[in-house]
């Protein structure tokens, strides 16, 4: 009678696992700020997410990696920004892999780690709009879903298997804070109060090579 309960207990538990919904939102994060958090908020609540993975690259392949500061100091801004949010979480599968990061491989790491996990890749609308030049992008369809957020002026529509959620349209963008900041102006407010002491703490953007 035991080992039947305990058996019955074993695969309530892998059913409740297999249907874990793991948002993945994927960026630089040179550095993250407030239209970050408030995509992944709004996604997950959209559509029920368990948790929303913030993933840094180590090296984008479609950014020169002279414009982004040391992995590691960003995975620290982005562990500062997120701090609070029960459902938001640091995800390191990229910068410990090391170089040029390509989604594709990326989600089959994932996946044989967490074979329990359903992956809702998450990208901006003006991204949506380049997957047909992603690595393996036909393959890479099969494995997850992708959730694309509008943008100003890009329609929403795809060739390619997109579920849309609407969010507010906030006026944030990292190439902005990185020039206020190299200009001695206030980022209060674009940024977590955390992320701006670590990036005042370690001097970041104010030199132009960053």
């Amino acid at each position: 009678m035991m080992e039947a309960k305990t058996t019955t207990m074993s695969q309530t538990q892998v059913v409740s696992k297999a249907h874990r919904r793991i948002g993945l939102l994927g960026g630089t994060f040179n550095p993250p700020h407030f239209g970050h958090l408030m995509i992944g908020d709004q996604v997950a609540n959209e559509l029920n997410l368990d948790q929303v993975l913030f993933m840094p690259n180590a090296q984008p392949p479609h950014v020169d990696a002279k414009t982004a500061v040391d992995p590691m100091m960003r995975a620290m801004m982005v562990k500062a920004a997120i701090m609070g949010n029960s459902k938001f979480g640091l995800e390191m599968t990229e910068i410990e892999r090391g170089g040029k990061s390509y989604s594709y491989d990326t989600v089959v790491a994932l996946e044989a780690a967490h074979p329990e996990n359903d992956y809702y890749f998450i990208i901006g609308g003006d991204e949506v709009a380049y997957l047909k030049t992603w690595y393996r992008i036909d393959d890479l369809v099969e494995r997850v879903h992708f959730v694309g957020v509008n943008r100003p002026e890009q329609p929403v529509r795809s060739d390619y298997p997109v579920e849309w959620v609407q969010v507010p349209n906030v006026a944030i963008s990292s190439s902005d804070i990185r020039q206020r900041i190299k200009e001695h102006r206030s980022i209060r407010y674009l940024v977590p109060d955390m992320v701006a002491a670590y990036i005042f703490k370690e001097g970041l953007y104010l030199d132009t090579a960053e």
